[in-house]
């Protein structure tokens, strides 16, 4: 042991300087009778925190609103786009626009859009050969 060290107790203090300086403000602003300012920043604060919920919850409205899912007219591809837009097609690149039932070709005023359909001869198919009988 050292005869010459005095019993000192060391406390650790460290952070308690910045809360004594926010809980002094908050009390002199309360004191001198601006608790106006202090019912703001309560304020404030509560719109910080509560914007970012606010916002997913109304992109989240719009979007199952304005999204719209559906098959290419041309290529069958799957496609999702905003409802109102013009897009192109990822897979085969044709211009489309999204209307809210699904996707449509952009063509120029006067263009006749026509679907080809496979016909097919019902009457050769289903001909038989009778043998001849002599």
């Amino acid at each position: 042991m050292n005869p010459n060290r005095s019993n000192q107790i060391q406390l650790n203090f460290s952070g308690l300087g910045c809360w004594l300086t926010l809980i002094g403000v908050v009390w002199l602003l309360g004191a001198v009778g601006l608790g106006w300012v202090v019912k703001s920043l309560a304020v404030l604060v509560v719109l910080v925190l509560a914007a970012p919920v606010l916002g997913f919850i109304g992109l989240r409205f719009w979007l199952r609103r304005n999204l719209v899912q559906g098959a290419c007219p041309v290529c069958s591809a799957d496609l999702t786009g905003i409802k109102g837009a013009e897009t192109n097609c990822l897979s085969c690149g044709t211009p489309l626009r999204v209307e809210a039932d699904g996707f449509s070709r952009l063509t120029e005023a006067g263009t006749i859009d026509v679907t080809a359909v496979d016909v097919v001869d019902i009457t050769a198919e289903t001909k038989t050969i009778l043998p001849d009988i002599d």
